[in-house]
């Protein structure tokens, strides 16, 4: 299933995600992220000593909301799985583009921790709302 073009938008945009993932004890935990997106997948970058990547490790199954950042009634959401974990440099160019994109320079290497992954995350289903 390719994503909606309105997802892609959002994405695309500097709009803030709300990404939530499966803990191992069952319960949903999320967290607010940067997001990108390409024709298939939404994307999220994070880190390997992250719970959320560890989270998806066991229970690939997410949901990303991402609310329009002029009207965070209006908002597009994708629940879907993770698919691919991209690492090295491919992750790290990424995470300095979404900081480009959401704070106009790269993302400081002193904040990197552990290695950069981009996960890719194929929808199963997408739907949108706003006022």
């Amino acid at each position: 299933m390719s994503l909606d073009p309105k997802i892609i938008r959002y994405a695309q945009a500097d709009n803030f995600a709300v990404f939530t993932t499966i803990r191992p004890d069952g319960h949903p935990v999320t967290q607010p992220m940067w997001v990108d997106a390409d024709e298939d997948y939404v994307l999220i970058n994070t880190e390997k000593h992250r719970r959320k990547f560890r989270n998806v490790q066991g229970d690939p199954r997410v949901t990303v909301t991402i609310l329009d950042k002029d009207d965070p009634y209006a908002y597009v959401e994708v629940r879907g799985r993770v698919v691919d974990v991209v690492e090295g440099d491919v992750a790290r160019r990424h995470i300095d583009e979404l900081s480009r994109k959401y704070t106009g320079h790269d993302y400081p290497a002193d904040s990197v921790f552990t290695e950069r992954v981009l996960l890719r995350i194929q929808p199963f289903e997408q739907s949108e709302k706003s006022d």
